[in-house]
């Protein structure tokens, strides 16, 4: 069954997999918000799923940053009232997506999805948790990738950070560390994509790729402003193309990408293709519920800061 709060989405999923299966797939959809806590009981009271895929979370760095609030109350609060549920109705084997972001993060995304794995870990000795830390996965909604094929495909100008590096696996490999993940992971066990510092790649570099493949040679502006003037010329059938490539000043942004903390193990040679952090320690069930407590106080009054929110 599918849950999920994205009419559209969800929409999309089911006349697919309505094409491919036809009446040999009792698939069910349910549009649910996981900050719902009663909905989401009921959700699980009624199909007793044994199985989880939990993958509801905001994701966009920016907006998070300037939406703190958010990012909280749907990654963390959401996520707990569906492990509550989970909890509560029997299931037996509960997969999160996560991020690379979570590991020392600087941002908003990223903290969140750190107290997520929290949240899962302190429920790992009622039922099996695993995770899969992703890295970007290039094209998917929302990603620079898939914004750079939007504005080619309308001949607008791009606009990339020159200094950020970022590791990026297909649509298809992140659904396998997924299956991976469910089937071969142990209980709090951490997969994510072995990936060689080489394999990092700054936007710059995707987007002049991606230019010089739809057979376009690369004309770098001064400013976004001169980007956008220049593009008048595509229009006339122009093959030279205007971007404006600069330093980054999103908040919160990490100059490069990691997996591993400096408290964790990771098993390296289990897989070629993966690694797997383990011997996770078990969340205090407790020290989570203060937790909460606390960001529902902090909530309550003036927003609060993200370095109070991070730390």
């Amino acid at each position: 069954m599918i849950v999920d709060i994205y009419e559209n989405n969800a929409y999309d999923i089911q006349q697919e997999l309505a094409f491919l299966y036809g009446s040999r797939l009792d698939l069910r959809v349910e549009i649910a918000s996981i900050r719902d806590a009663e909905r989401m009981d009921q959700i699980f009271r009624a199909y007793r799923p044994e199985v989880v895929l939990h993958a509801a979370a905001h994701k966009h760095v920016p907006l998070m940053e300037s939406s703190p609030q958010e990012a909280i109350r749907n990654n963390v609060f959401g996520t707990l009232n569906v492990v509550r549920a989970a909890d509560a109705h029997g299931v037996k084997k509960f997969i999160q997506i996560s991020t690379d972001k979570a590991v020392n993060p600087t941002n908003i995304m990223g903290a969140s999805k750190r107290i997520m794995e929290d949240v899962i870990f302190s429920y790992s000795d009622n039922f099996p948790v695993k995770t899969a830390r992703f890295a970007n996965v290039a094209f998917s909604n929302g990603s620079l990738p898939a914004g750079f094929l939007a504005r080619l495909s309308k001949l607008q100008p791009l606009s990339a950070p020159s200094d950020v590096r970022r590791y990026f696996v297909s649509p298809e490999e992140s659904g396998q560390i997924c299956l991976l993940s469910c089937m071969l992971g142990e209980n709090r066990a951490i997969f994510f994509p072995k990936l060689a510092e080489a394999q990092m790649m700054t936007f710059d570099a995707i987007a002049t790729a991606l230019l010089k493949a739809h057979g376009y040679e690369v004309l770098e502006c001064a400013s976004d402003e001169e980007a956008i003037d220049r593009a008048e010329a595509l229009k006339h059938g122009g093959t030279l193309y205007p971007v404006h490539y600069a330093v980054s000043d999103t908040s919160g942004e990490k100059a490069f990408e990691e997996f591993v903390t400096g408290e964790e193990t990771a098993d390296m040679e289990r897989f070629r293709s993966l690694g797997v952090i383990t011997g996770k320690t078990v969340p205090d069930r407790k020290r989570v519920e203060t937790l909460f407590r606390e960001l529902t106080a902090a909530f309550a009054g003036p927003r609060p800061t993200k370095d109070e929110i991070i730390s």
